[in-house]
């Protein structure tokens, strides 16, 4: 390697990074050089990814008029329903 940095992490993201180097069976490092390969390769005119979506939002109908406002009672009732 020709260069190293020093990156201050969060109690979080370090934990996540701890678990997902285990579960991949890769170095801390290797995997913040992989994310930040990929983070480099995008161009500025790539979609975000809500506008690769952008023809399928609002194409299914579920026939709740109020779903957005009240899904966690719907979601609550499916469950109590559920048995």
């Amino acid at each position: 390697m020709a260069r190293q940095i020093t990156v201050r992490l969060t109690d979080e993201i370090d934990e996540a990074l701890s678990r997902a180097s285990r579960s991949l069976n890769r170095t801390p490092s290797e995997i913040v050089r992989s994310a930040l390969q990929r983070f480099l390769a995008r161009t500025p005119t790539d979609p975000h990814p809500a506008e690769r979506v952008a023809d399928l939002i609002g194409s299914l109908d579920s026939g709740i008029p109020d779903l957005a406002e009240r899904h966690r009672e719907y979601i609550l009732e499916s469950l109590r329903n559920a048995d």
